[in-house]
């Protein structure tokens, strides 16, 4: 039996715990302003930042389930953030767009996620948030994804 073994001192387990703590804290912002769940505004934000998608693009992108993503999608719809229109090369696929509503919710999330990042951040150096950033993106696999160029990118 390995008695030296400490969770509090696992990657994993401090990487859960500071995502959750996070991620709560952050929620705050989007269920009570928009009623939303975290599918709902990653799914809003993936939309948001980088156009027109599929609900499978979604899912690969913000890597969820694809059931996961179909449910954030119809409450997306039913609060009338998001249209589908169905595709002409292939009907069983809808592209996913947001509206006018859509739109300033994400602008809006977006503004509060990065007031929120400063808050998280304040606490460390730059160079110590670069890091940390650096870090995470390597352990998530991040920086070898393929992702697609931003709706406002040339």
């Amino acid at each position: 039996m390995d008695t030296d073994f400490e969770l509090q001192d696992f990657l994993p387990y401090l990487l859960n715990q500071a995502a959750e703590a996070s991620g709560l804290a952050f929620q705050k912002h989007y269920k009570e302003r928009y009623g939303m769940l975290r599918t709902e505004w990653r799914a809003l934000f993936h939309l948001g930042r980088y156009g027109a998608l599929t609900a499978k693009e979604i899912g690969q992108m913000a890597r969820v389930h694809k059931t996961k993503i179909s449910r954030a999608v119809a409450a997306l719809e039913q609060k009338r953030f998001l249209t589908r229109q169905q595709m002409t090369q292939d009907r069983r696929h809808e592209n996913l767009h947001l509206t006018k509503a859509g739109q300033a919710a994400f602008a809006d999330i977006c503004a509060a996620a990065r007031r929120f990042d400063d808050q998280i951040t304040a606490q460390f150096t730059p160079q110590e948030v670069a890091t940390l950033k650096s870090c995470l993106s390597r352990i998530a696999g991040l920086e070898t994804r393929n992702l697609p160029k931003t709706k406002n990118s040339n």
